[in-house]
């Protein structure tokens, strides 16, 4: 995490507590939905006298603080630091490196041994996509808070609403589909190894295109590919399950990732997408440019590969996937195939 100390501790998402239900952030949310946002949030340790971020730093990640006490700083041109305000318990900060992509625009250090939870731009925009309504009271809550400490009326909700709208499509949704994009699927994929629950858990991964789509877009146009494409989002969408990440990768390949799944219950559900694509007729134009529609229909082929019985990386895991979906198209396509 940018900026917190080697030596602080990060653990597990939290139960909440008194002190995170009645913080601005969260006193709109539901007792449901704030179960769904704790389940996001890590928890971070930081000792006196040190610093969670530095001025200047890059930022991923916005904090709310649980116990202890954080002061920050600014410098002067001479180089000294000024002291601006301190943070209480219940507040939360860091929002807007992730919103706005902007450095973190002071130094917050620990007066004292500071509890913080952490929520990582990732996943601020994840339950903003997946969680619209708990999104924009979350958004809503900033904005409000914004409002407050700035005292500017440019900051306004709307505002923000547009603004976290465009930076979160621009960050993690594919601009055709609304799926996911490859920069979310990888980072998802990097989270998971990273925090070691794979190997405790196991992961697949499917990697999977359509048939002879090149044949679509010579006969119907672009348009016409661009519809059969968005016909296997909306496929993919109606069959992923809570947890799975259904993304883009590029022209007609998209990939899914299953968490807690094992080789067994991967073939299961890349079956089912395969049969629904099968059995999928896309309207079309009859011919490139033409008003005229004509029905077609499409197959697709998918590897399949499982960490880690397949893999020990991001890398390895889809190269595997991606391998056993060259198998599958050489065998005849419109097939799965697992890695070997």
């Amino acid at each position: 995490m940018s900026g917190a100390p080697g030596n602080s501790g990060v653990a597990a998402s939290p139960v909440a507590n008194p002190v995170m239900i009645k913080s601005q952030l969260f006193t709109t949310l539901s007792e449901l939905e704030l179960n769904a946002v704790t389940a996001f949030l890590e928890r971070l340790w930081v000792k006196k006298g040190e610093t969670v971020f530095k001025e200047g730093d890059s930022g991923e990640d916005m904090f709310i603080l649980l116990s202890g006490a954080l002061s920050a700083f600014v410098s002067q041109s001479d180089g000294t630091q000024r002291w601006m305000f301190d943070i209480k318990p219940g507040e939360f900060f860091g929002e807007m490196s992730i919103i706005a992509h902007e450095p973190r625009s002071a130094t917050l250090s620990a007066k004292a041994d500071t509890e913080l939870m952490v929520l990582q731009g990732i996943d601020f925009y994840r339950i903003i996509f997946e969680h619209p309504m708990i999104g924009v009271k979350l958004l809503k809550a900033i904005s409000s808070v914004q409002n407050q400490w700035l005292d500017q009326s440019s900051k306004s909700y709307s505002d923000l609403m547009r603004w976290g709208e465009t930076a979160r499509r621009r960050a993690i949704t594919d601009e055709l589909t609304s799926l996911y994009n490859r920069h979310f699927l990888e980072e998802s994929l990097k989270d998971r190894f990273d925090h070691g629950s794979v190997g405790l858990r196991k992961i697949s991964l499917m990697m999977l295109d359509l048939d002879k789509v090149h044949r679509i877009n010579d006969r119907h146009g672009p348009q016409g590919g661009d519809l059969v494409i968005i016909a296997v989002a909306e496929i993919l969408r109606s069959i992923m399950r809570s947890g799975d990440i259904a993304a883009r990768l590029s022209g007609d390949e998209f990939a899914v990732l299953l968490p807690d799944t094992d080789i067994d219950e991967a073939r299961h559900v890349a079956d089912r997408i395969r049969e629904s694509v099968m059995k999928q007729q896309v309207q079309v134009p009859q011919s490139p440019g033409a008003v005229e529609k004509v029905a077609i229909n499409i197959c697709t082929s998918i590897g399949i590969a499982v960490a880690p019985t397949h893999a020990q990386t991001v890398e390895s895991l889809i190269f595997a996937a991606d391998s056993a979906l060259h198998k599958a198209k050489e065998s005849g396509r419109n097939r799965v195939e697992i890695a070997g």
